[in-house]
């Protein structure tokens, strides 16, 4: 038995211990960031028309175009929430909806068959999202500070904020897409679950205007600490401490990812 004949009987994820496969890695990176850039008008344009109606609707239509909140105008206070919030839903999308379409189309294998280990197919699909949630966040910042003439107060802690919001959901869209067998499946996680805690995180609002009891269930939903800290990040005002949130964002990302990567390695709901 040769050596190549002993790699090719380890599982997945074993292969080349010790070594990264730079250009494996970089086609599966690719390929993700190309599938969406092929259809650019949906995946970058949509998300910035998505966010300037819910800025008219919520500025306009209801009159709070005056409206102070946290000492803050309601457009400055409302802009960095919709810009979290089309991040996560963004890299949710683009990690859930590769693993599902490869899967009912029969080309998973094509993922799994190169020597790729768990934790560099995590990567591949990781970059994707963050590169998708990174031009989805550079457009509307871009919006914001063309029309609302708002710019980022702290920059570094906008995009640690981004970059995490787009690992945490990139990861939970490749569990969602590991998980679900077909679209109704991914779709009724994404209207049950993600859009659900979207909305119920501050974004329209601050959490300190809620009841006590659940103001104490806002602060146990990751997505509230993404939105605190991207709008610490653009306004330099937070409902809760910005060190408090990266920290829990982190960890969060920390077990979504490890949980992700377990179930890559292991081929679970993947191998034909």
């Amino acid at each position: 038995m040769t050596e190549s004949d002993t790699i090719s009987r380890q599982p997945m994820g074993s292969r080349r211990f010790g070594r990264i496969n730079w250009l494996g890695l970089y086609t599966l990176s690719r390929r993700e960031i190309m599938r969406f850039m092929a259809v650019w008008q949906q995946t970058i344009f949509a998300p910035l028309m998505t966010a300037g109606l819910f800025v008219i609707v919520f500025s306009v239509a209801l009159g709070r175009g005056d409206r102070e909140i946290m000492g803050l105008p309601y457009l400055a206070f409302l802009g960095p929430g919709i810009l979290m919030m089309s991040v996560i839903q963004n890299s949710f999308a683009n990690t859930s909806s590769s693993i599902v379409s490869s899967k009912m189309q029969g080309n998973i294998v094509d993922t799994l068959m190169p020597p790729l280990s768990g934790g560099e197919i995590l990567a591949g699909y990781l970059i994707g999202a963050v590169a998708r949630a990174g031009l989805v966040a550079v457009v509307i910042g871009a919006g914001m500070a063309l029309l609302l003439g708002q710019l980022p107060e702290h920059p570094v802690i906008a995009v640690a904020f981004v970059v995490l919001g787009a690992l945490l959901m990139g990861g939970l869209g490749l569990l969602g897409g590991i998980l679900a067998q077909k679209f109704d499946q991914m779709a009724a996680i994404s209207n049950f679950i993600v859009t659900p805690l979207s909305f119920l995180s501050g974004t329209f609002y601050s959490i300190e205007a809620l009841p006590p009891f659940f103001r104490a269930i806002s602060h146990a939903n990751p997505i509230f600490y993404l939105i605190d800290g991207a709008r610490f990040g653009f306004t330099g005002v937070s409902d809760a401490s910005p060190v408090l949130g990266f920290v829990v964002c982190l960890l969060v990302v920390i077990a979504v990812c490890t949980l992700a990567w377990w179930l890559l390695r292991s081929g679970y709901r993947l191998k034909p």
